[in-house]
């Protein structure tokens, strides 16, 4: 990549990062220089049949 890269923001909730990358205008090539990425694979991480965010939801709420 011939152009220099703009620094990665620094953000205060994972909200405001989500919303910052589904923004139209904020294109990661901006910031990654995808052309030094790899592959990566993890064969020995299983699947879950729930997401943790849902997991973490259960646990914060109380039982009745």
């Amino acid at each position: 990549m011939s152009e220099s890269l703009k620094p990665t923001p620094q953000f205060a909730t994972e909200a405001e990062e989500r919303a910052f990358w589904e923004s139209p205008g904020n294109d990661s090539t901006a910031y990654v220089d995808w052309s030094h990425a790899r592959l990566a694979t993890f064969p020995q991480l299983s699947g879950k049949s729930s997401s943790v965010s849902k997991e973490a939801a259960e646990k914060a709420s109380p039982k009745s």
